[in-house]
């Protein structure tokens, strides 16, 4: 019984620490995603992508469910991204004309 009361309580302390990780990944991510290189704006994605992972793991940990679903919609977006940073470069057809 002690034992497990003593993994129960690492584990806790790890993910309590996750929120660092994730909060300096954001921050790559972020710095990516401005690259004028697609190879490095992939990177970026797949770094927010990443991050989502970790701030939703650290979210059910602190039951913080807006943040878990904050997280949810902003990888939806990421999703988004990858895909029309892979597309050919290409005006929105919404997008006024110059």
């Amino acid at each position: 019984m002690r034992c497990r009361r003593f993994w129960r309580i690492e584990l806790d302390v790890y993910i309590d620490l996750l929120q660092w990780p994730a909060m300096v990944v954001t921050v790559i991510a972020a710095w990516l995603i401005g690259s004028l290189q697609p190879g490095r704006r992939f990177v970026g994605f797949c770094c927010f992508l990443l991050s989502n992972l970790l701030w939703v793991i650290w979210g059910w940990h602190a039951e913080a469910w807006a943040l878990i679903t904050l997280q949810v919609c902003l990888a939806l977006m990421n999703l988004r991204g990858v895909k029309k940073n892979d597309a050919p470069t290409q005006p929105e057809p919404d997008a006024p004309r110059a």
